[in-house]
């Protein structure tokens, strides 16, 4: 298969597990779907999400079926790396596992530049835009432990900075650890 088409098959596969995750996200913590943005994902998600919703159940805010959706684009995608470059075994449920560990890898991302936007957002002080109160409403939970034990200092908040740094050492250190343990199921 040629090196193009399985570089815009790994971008499609990429945003539509990150916009499930962030779907998934927005349900999980309560989010304004009022919201345009929410509206947007809401629409783009849904042809996809809608006939798991049928077999697999929620559980309160945690929308299970978003995530095996998510799961299984990612999956795909391995799958169909593997038939392209002929080693399809009967391992291919170990991509399983992969496709978890990316869709973990692409959650760190979301928060990482959810919180970078909202430094940015802060510094310039524009008036709240519907994708900066959606963005707020994600990232403030994960936000939060670090804004109990750091206080800010003035107008200095170094709470995102510590969240970010935390987020830089589980892509650094945790997340390769987690890879190297899926990778002898691959072979």
């Amino acid at each position: 298969m040629n090196e193009t088409l399985l570089y815009a098959l790994r971008a499609i596969t990429d945003i539509a597990a990150m916009l499930l995750l962030i779907r998934f996200l927005l349900q999980w913590v309560g989010a304004d779907f009022y919201n345009p943005v929410s509206q947007g994902i809401l629409k783009i998600c849904s042809p996809i999400i809608r006939p798991l919703e049928k077999i697999i159940p929620s559980f309160g805010r945690f929308n299970l079926s978003v995530l095996v959706a998510a799961l299984l684009i990612k999956w795909s995608f391995f799958v169909v790396m593997a038939i392209t470059k002929g080693v399809l075994s009967t391992g291919i449920f170990a991509f399983i596992a992969w496709a978890g560990f990316e869709l973990l890898r692409t959650l760190v991302e979301i928060y990482f530049w959810g919180i970078f936007i909202l430094v940015v957002f802060s510094w310039v002080g524009t008036p709240p835009h519907p994708a900066a109160r959606l963005v707020h409403q994600v990232i403030s939970p994960y936000m939060e432990p670090f804004r109990r034990f750091i206080p800010p200092l003035g107008m200095i908040d170094l709470s995102p900075m510590a969240a970010i740094f935390s987020l830089m050492f589980i892509r650094a250190k945790i997340l390769p650890l987690i890879g190297m343990q899926i990778t002898p199921f691959l072979m």
